[in-house]
């Protein structure tokens, strides 16, 4: 990868990039209340868990998709991948997170003018993933750096979010995010070969937790 496709991912992965992903827990908050998550070690295992069987499941698959639909030129593919994603987002609050979210990028994109939007623009609610795969390809970040990154961004917040609910450390969570470094590799190889029978965000747990959060009665973050 370029030094200047290096500082892009960078930039595309930091909490500073301004699309709102500090103000989502992604049901978090609901397991900290339930007492699901009370520690390092339960954190982790949240955490983890999401990674794996929810976000690296599917998220991570149909963000290499709308890469390749974008490097290709394709926007109707990008197009049907984005409305299935959306279609399978399991509450209204992981559904109006990701739409918040791909709409900030694409505000940040037309205020730096980096980016050509025309082909951005004719996807109708682009999602997160939609929006950070079509950010990375045309800011050049390499198809496999870039979902590294994105995977990266989401494990970052989600540990930031822990630290401020259960509460943890600040050495609790640098741990917990070396943990996490560890499952990328596996996680995004998997992503990279999976067919598209082998996509599956099947995580009830994750569910209840996100839908409970949406009428939880004191919240942090937002719904």
């Amino acid at each position: 990868m370029s030094g200047t496709g290096l500082t892009q991912l960078l930039r595309l992965a930091s909490p500073m990039l301004p699309v709102g992903a500090y103000s989502y827990s992604q049901g978090l908050e609901w397991a900290v209340e339930e007492g699901a998550v009370r520690d390092e070690h339960t954190a982790m295992r949240w955490i983890g868990d999401a990674l794996a069987f929810n976000v690296g499941g599917l998220e991570a698959p149909v963000w290499r998709r709308l890469y390749q639909a974008w490097s290709a030129a394709d926007t109707a593919a990008a197009n049907l991948w984005n409305q299935r994603f959306l279609a399978v987002r399991e509450t209204a609050e992981l559904r109006s997170e990701t739409v918040q979210m791909g709409e900030a990028l694409k505000l940040v994109l037309k205020a730096t003018g980096e980016i050509d939007l025309a082909p951005l623009d004719r996807i109708e609610h682009p999602a997160f993933p939609t929006a950070f795969s079509f950010a990375a390809h045309g800011l050049g970040v390499p198809l496999q750096e870039g979902l590294t990154g994105y995977l990266w961004a989401w494990g970052e917040n989600q540990v930031s979010a822990a630290m401020k609910l259960v509460p943890l450390g600040q050495s609790s969570g640098q741990r917990i995010l070396v943990k996490l470094i560890g499952l990328l590799p596996d996680i995004v190889a998997q992503a990279l070969r999976a067919d598209d029978n082998m996509l599956s965000n099947f995580a009830p747990g994750l569910a209840i937790a996100s839908s409970r959060h949406e009428t939880q009665y004191t919240r942090l973050f937002r719904s």
